[in-house]
């Protein structure tokens, strides 16, 4: 247990930093990045800059800071919310279309983008995917009141487990023999 003596040392100690460094280069407005996500094995980052007045998610790997394809969730702008599965295999986001905000699934490995049907009634407003990729949480404002609902996901994407193969890009998975 710390005692509150040394809690006030290790607050004024300005040069602890905690192995503290930078995500690596963008080239996107380093200054402006928001609402980070990190894979569960840490090798993916997810964060949302502004790219011509939207808000775009940029995924990079870490820690080379080196900036990872997106298939067709590029297509769908402004982001908000982005979480990742463990490896970086599925990026889920909330995406504006239209007049709705809607909750979406970009599977890495196999290009595909998965749109979650939500009632008329919800307003998502943030998400987080677990780490296995197979639950979601969404919160949602209903008639002006804040819910968070959980979705059930393992009829729709397969396990991203640990020790699993991380997805490198938006390209279609070669065929299996």
């Amino acid at each position: 247990m710390l005692t509150a003596s040394l809690l006030i040392t290790l607050a004024g100690c300005g040069s602890w930093s905690w192995g503290r460094r930078s995500a690596g280069p963008s080239g996107l407005g380093d200054g402006n990045r928001q609402d980070p996500a990190l894979s569960g094995n840490g090798r993916v980052l997810a964060s949302i800059v502004e790219r011509g007045g939207r808000e775009t998610v940029i995924l990079q790997e870490q820690p080379s800071g080196r900036l990872l394809p997106l298939g067709p969730l590029q297509r769908q702008q402004p982001h908000r919310s982005p979480s990742l599965s463990w490896n970086g295999r599925y990026l889920a986001v909330l995406v504006q279309q239209g007049g709705r905000r809607l909750a979406v699934i970009e599977d890495r490995a196999t290009g595909r983008l998965h749109r979650l049907p939500l009632p008329a009634d919800l307003e998502p407003q943030r998400l987080s995917l677990a780490p296995d990729g197979r639950r979601l949480a969404i919160e949602v404002v209903r008639s002006g009141r804040a819910v968070v609902q959980m979705f059930d996901l393992a009829g729709l994407l397969e396990a991203d487990l640990p020790g699993g193969l991380p997805a490198t890009g938006g390209e279609p998975a070669a065929p299996q023999p």
